[in-house]
């Protein structure tokens, strides 16, 4: 083996373990989705502080992941193509992270809502939703792995889906509202979760958009359009402190 060919080889191996790091975050990204769903379903105070606890290991291997990419840029010297597999790492790490901060800000809001029990039964529409959300990822990261553009582009194209879901959400909770100021409260809490799994599939398809960016070189030349047509959200905190 020579020089050039080593200096590949290195490469090649240390890219496969960066990755390695991305496909366990995402299985844990993945869970946490289910798990704040569920949580919020069964009223599971247990499983919400499990999903707020595994943030922390999600936040430690973006971490890693960053690290270990910018190792890897600085001594390896790759080429343009290998470049874009780099950078697309660190910004799949990046929207993976994103989404365990909302699953991990559901699972807040959640602990909240059980003291409000009147409302907690109108969340249906939120499970459906987080269950697209998951589900978009799970093809994402299929797509990002198998390098398929197809999917990717199937998985940008359901956003739209959970705009207009989301949406649905939106002017359901502004009915109940209405109906009973003592919905006000628990109703804007709904509101944030659904938001919060509105942005997570924001960030899912930020990811497909990475996969044909890898495999194509191309960039979105323009913002992609929003079925979520609401304006509510545009001051407001997602974050539960």
């Amino acid at each position: 083996m020579n020089e050039q060919q080593h200096i590949l080889s290195a490469f090649d191996r240390d890219l496969e373990a960066i990755q390695a790091h991305i496909m366990k975050m995402g299985g844990m990204v993945e869970a946490s989705i289910l798990d704040a769903a569920k949580s919020f379903d069964t009223r599971d105070v247990e499983l919400a502080a499990d999903v707020r606890a595994r943030d922390k290991a999600i936040d430690q291997l973006e971490i890693l992941i960053n690290d270990e990419a910018a190792k890897l840029l600085a001594l390896r010297s790759p080429t343009a193509i290998d470049l874009r597999l780099v950078l697309s790492v660190i910004k799949v790490a990046s929207n993976l992270e994103r989404i365990g901060d909302y699953s991990k800000n559901m699972a807040k809001r959640t602990t909240v809502l059980m003291e409000m029990p009147h409302v907690f039964d109108k969340g249906q529409g939120l499970r459906r939703l987080a269950r697209e959300v998951e589900l978009m990822l799970k093809d994402a990261l299929d797509a990002y792995v198998q390098r398929d553009v197809k999917i990717a582009e199937e998985v940008i194209q359901r956003d739209r889906d959970v705009d207009q879901m989301y949406s649905g959400q939106f002017r359901e909770f502004l009915t109940y509202m209405m109906e009973d100021p003592r919905n006000i409260t628990p109703c804007m809490h709904l509101h944030f979760i659904a938001k919060n799994i509105e942005r997570m599939g924001d960030h899912v398809t930020s990811i497909a958009e990475q996969v044909i960016y890898i495999v194509t070189g191309d960039r979105p030349t323009e913002e992609r359009e929003k079925k979520d047509k609401t304006s509510a959200d545009a001051n407001i905190s997602l974050d539960l402190e």
